[in-house]
């Protein structure tokens, strides 16, 4: 009798190996069967913006291969054609340009940084091929009457700069002082500190900038005590960036606080920074700290998710950078899935998109506002033992 109950078993196990196997099987072929659905993405996987291109790169993979292990979209496996433009404006252009004669996409996701999204914006324009930046500066989506093909998902300059001194009047700072990268980017972020300091009853009293490859800050910060400031704000991506919070750390100037822009949103910014990032405060994306937010949060399952599924592949922690690709890819899919690979109908999706929970917030798209985003969206963040935490209001 137990001979022939393990043989049941065993017959019943191999049946159900068999209908999975097939389930499987069937899945391919219909996916096989069906002309791919294409994306374009142009990151800065290698150069001096490698660590922000490269979790993008690995984001989108990921994302790539969990959507053709559940069948693609409508049936249509997703591909994704994905070129580096090594951390150069020009070989971006020439990238999205090949994306859209040779490669024929229907949307486009990138470029990294803000300077090559500038560059390329004007491209998908005239080609009337919808691209969705990664990158945070609000003049690669502004005029919209001049932007009617192009969106981003990171938080703009003016969100940033809007938290920030929130934050300030908050603790009753008014005098301030700003360095900032001659780079589209520091550009962008200057052009809003000082815009907005009126607003918020802050005055500038100390306004410095310096190159993307200058190896030394100590004029620009010594500037900053002899103009008595009450707080300093650096805005730059990539060395710089360190070098100014290694600065303020060298010269004992723990009693002016530090504030970054959310281009320090990497943990390999902490590790390259060490002891010395303690007490900088910056606004950032929730995707960088998911597991401080209350559990009703809107943001919590899907960076929960995103955060547990890409350290577990790649094990290495989540940046604001991954998750621009996360939030970019997903809207793309979306629109993919609503109407097909036409660029024009993808466009008019995207535009339209409401309530979408991404990484970086709860997107809110119109024919004003290619950003989706607001303030709020960010949380104020402090370095502490050498990780992020919510900075005390």
């Amino acid at each position: 009798m137990k001979a022939k109950r393990r043989w049941m078993w065993g017959v019943l196990a191999a049946m159900m190996v068999g209908v999975w196997s097939a389930g499987v099987l069937q899945r391919k072929v219909v996916l096989a069967a069906k002309e791919p659905f294409k994306v374009g993405a142009v990151f800065a996987i290698t150069g001096t913006a490698s660590f922000l291109g490269e979790p993008e790169k690995k984001t989108a993979e990921m994302i790539r291969d969990e959507i053709n292990s559940q069948g693609g979209i409508n049936g249509h496996p997703l591909e994704l054609i994905i070129y580096d433009d090594e951390s150069d404006a020009t070989k971006s252009t020439l990238a999205v340009k090949k994306l859209i004669k040779t490669d024929q996409v229907p949307v486009i996701i990138g470029p990294t940084q803000s300077d090559a999204s500038l560059a390329v914006a004007p491209i998908a324009e005239e080609a009337r091929v919808p691209l969705i930046s990664c990158a945070a500066s609000y003049k690669i989506v502004e005029p919209v009457a001049e932007r009617r093909w192009v969106f981003k998902v990171a938080g703009s300059d003016k969100h940033v700069v809007g938290k920030m001194y929130d934050y300030m009047k908050a603790k009753g700072i008014t005098k301030i002082g700003i360095m900032t990268a001659s780079t589209g980017f520091g550009a962008s972020g200057r052009e809003e500190l000082l815009r907005l300091a009126p607003e918020y009853g802050i005055t500038v009293l100390a306004d410095e900038r310096y190159g993307p490859k200058d190896t030394d800050l100590t004029a620009q910060l010594t500037k900053m005590r002899e103009a008595k400031v009450e707080a300093i704000v650096n805005w730059s991506v990539g060395p710089t960036q360190v070098l100014a919070v290694k600065g303020w750390r060298d010269l004992r100037m723990e009693n002016i606080p530090l504030f970054q822009s959310h281009g320090f949103g990497s943990r390999k910014n902490l590790e390259l920074a060490g002891n010395a990032a303690e007490g900088v405060l910056l606004p950032l994306a929730r995707v960088n700290v998911g597991p401080l937010l209350g559990d009703t949060h809107p943001q919590k399952k899907v960076i929960m998710g995103y955060t547990e599924a890409y350290e577990k592949k790649y094990n290495e922690p989540v940046s604001s950078f991954g998750g621009h690709a996360w939030d970019a890819l997903h809207l793309a899919v979306a629109a993919l899935k609503a109407v097909g690979p036409d660029p024009a109908k993808i466009r008019d999706v995207l535009e339209n998109t409401k309530g979408f929970v991404g990484q970086h917030g709860v997107f809110n798209f119109s024919p004003q506002d290619h950003n989706g985003l607001s303030k709020d969206d960010l949380e104020m963040v402090v370095v502490k033992n050498g990780d992020w935490a919510l900075a005390p209001w």
